[in-house]
């Protein structure tokens, strides 16, 4: 890991820890768990949003300005707003997209959750989606919440990757495999 993404990593985990033990204390993991959906959306959808937490150019009062404007308007819980408006004024929110994913982490392990995340050449139905969670919940003795992305060039089958563990069916990793076997031979 690069020095850089450390200390955003390191800041954000910071952030995160104490913004899940203020949630768990008030018993509102869930308004969390659904404000870290709307921030992960914001990111995706806005370069407006990624530019105004990442750029130098925005100073900590207009951030803060910002982050007051849209927290309301994003339908953000008041401890997630005030978390953002605190990170803000610390000119820490460049670490917001590790905030999301360290948050993500923690409300999965307190719901006893582990996430799955599973690249296949089309888009995987609802109907597959619970089935590969339940086929792989029997493997990890955890629910399982699906993480799914596309990618057309492997062809057909899947990547799962369930914590340190990589299963890959895709019918490109085959054609890899048995091109190499191929040079070996010939």
């Amino acid at each position: 890991m690069s020095e850089p993404a450390s200390i955003s990593s390191g800041i954000a985990q910071r952030y995160a820890t104490a913004l899940f033990e203020i949630a768990k204390e008030a018993k509102d993991l869930a308004a969390l768990e659904a404000d870290v959906a709307l921030l992960d959306a914001a990111l995706a959808e806005s370069a407006d949003f990624r530019a105004m937490i990442s750029s130098p150019v925005y100073t900590r009062d207009a951030q803060g300005r910002a982050v007051a404007a849209l927290a309301p308007k994003m339908g953000l819980s008041a401890m997630t707003a005030n978390t953002l408006g605190l990170m803000a004024t610390k000119r820490r929110l460049f670490a917001l997209p590790q905030l999301t994913a360290a948050l993500r982490a923690l409300i999965a392990e307190e719901k006893g959750e582990v996430t799955a995340e599973v690249v296949s050449a089309s888009p995987l139905t609802e109907a597959q989606k619970q089935k590969l969670a339940a086929a792989l919940k029997v493997s990890a003795g955890k629910d399982v919440k699906i993480t799914a992305a596309v990618d057309e060039s492997l062809i057909g089958g899947l990547i799962v990757k369930l914590g340190s563990k990589m299963i890959d069916t895709s019918i490109r990793a085959r054609l890899n495999a048995l091109q190499n076997t191929m040079k070996e031979v010939g």
